[in-house]
Order: C-alpha cells, then sequence, then structure tokens
C-alpha cells in the first residue's frame, strides 16, 4: 500500500489561463475535431461517464482510458494509460480536469494521479506543460502547429 507522501510525490498538477470561456475550453476536451488540435492526431472520444478515450499520439502511441465524470462545462475526469505498456496500462491512472470562470477567461487546473515512480511523473508533467501551452493557444484562437509527438517520430529523434 502505498503512503499519501509517495501517492502526492506521483502526482502531476498543471494550471493554466486561458483566454476563453469554460464552455469553449471544454469542447477541447470533449470534441475530437478540436481535441486534435491541442494534443494528438486522432481522437476517439464519447464524453459520458464510461465513454471511450483514446487519442493517438503518432503512430505508435496511443493514450486511452475511459471518461469517469463529466459536467459541462467545468469539469472532466477520466482514466488514463498507454496501449501495450505494462507500467501504465490504459486505465490505470486518473485525470482531472477543472474549468474555472475567471476575469481573464478560464482558469485550468489539471490534476493527474496514480503515477507508478517519479520517472512516470516527470515523464507525464513535461507532457501536460506542452499541451497545456499548447492548449492555451488553440482555444485562444490561434494555431498550435503539427503536434509535437507526431513531428517527433517522422524526424526519428527521442529528444523532446
Amino acid at each position: 500500500m502505498r503512503s499519501n507522501v509517495a501517492v502526492e510525490r506521483h502526482t502531476v498538477e498543471v494550471e493554466r489561463r486561458i483566454a476563453a470561456t469554460p464552455v469553449e475550453v471544454f469542447a477541447y476536451l470533449t470534441e475530437p475535431d478540436l481535441y486534435v488540435r491541442w494534443q494528438g492526431t486522432s481522437a476517439e472520444l464519447d464524453p459520458r461517464p464510461g465513454g471511450a478515450f483514446r487519442v493517438r499520439m503518432n503512430a505508435d502511441t496511443v493514450a486511452a482510458g475511459q471518461y469517469l465524470e463529466v459536467e459541462p462545462p467545468s469539469r472532466v475526469v477520466l482514466s488514463w494509460g498507454w496501449e501495450g505498456s505494462d507500467e501504465i496500462p490504459p486505465g490505470s491512472t486518473r485525470v482531472e480536469i477543472l474549468l474555472e470562470d475567471v476575469a481573464e477567461g478560464t482558469l485550468l487546473r489539471l490534476r493527474h494521479t496514480g503515477l507508478p515512480d517519479d520517472q512516470a511523473a516527470a515523464m507525464h508533467r513535461e507532457g501536460w506543460d506542452r499541451y497545456g501551452d499548447r492548449l492555451v493557444v488553440v482555444a485562444g484562437g490561434g494555431d498550435a502547429g503539427p503536434e509535437p509527438l507526431s513531428a517527433r517520430h517522422r524526424q526519428g529523434s527521442d529528444e523532446g
């Protein structure tokens, strides 16, 4: 059994301020065409409790799980993992995203729990930071450019 300290240490928390309403940001978490503007190259999303969550990051990497709670336009909770991974299989961790209406638009708070170790937490922190920045751009009306994992995959580089 893990202690609370270990659970907290293996938790990723990310906050972003987004120049868009919670309703607009919520759509980027639940609509496949909008989701892939900030993360992944394709998405199969069924945003209802028990509905599928599957995002292809590149030709070899797929995040998968299911929506656990969906409360438009303020909260999405989903299970998360990686197809083909023994360490973090599909649905083995939990991602909670809260959207708060603030004067500047939306305050997004993301909390990813259940990661198995420091290395997994560091990898996911880097990813959520990168994708959080991309979400700020696209939900604010900009273009974040090509999916970073897809571009690195095409170049054959492991740098990031």
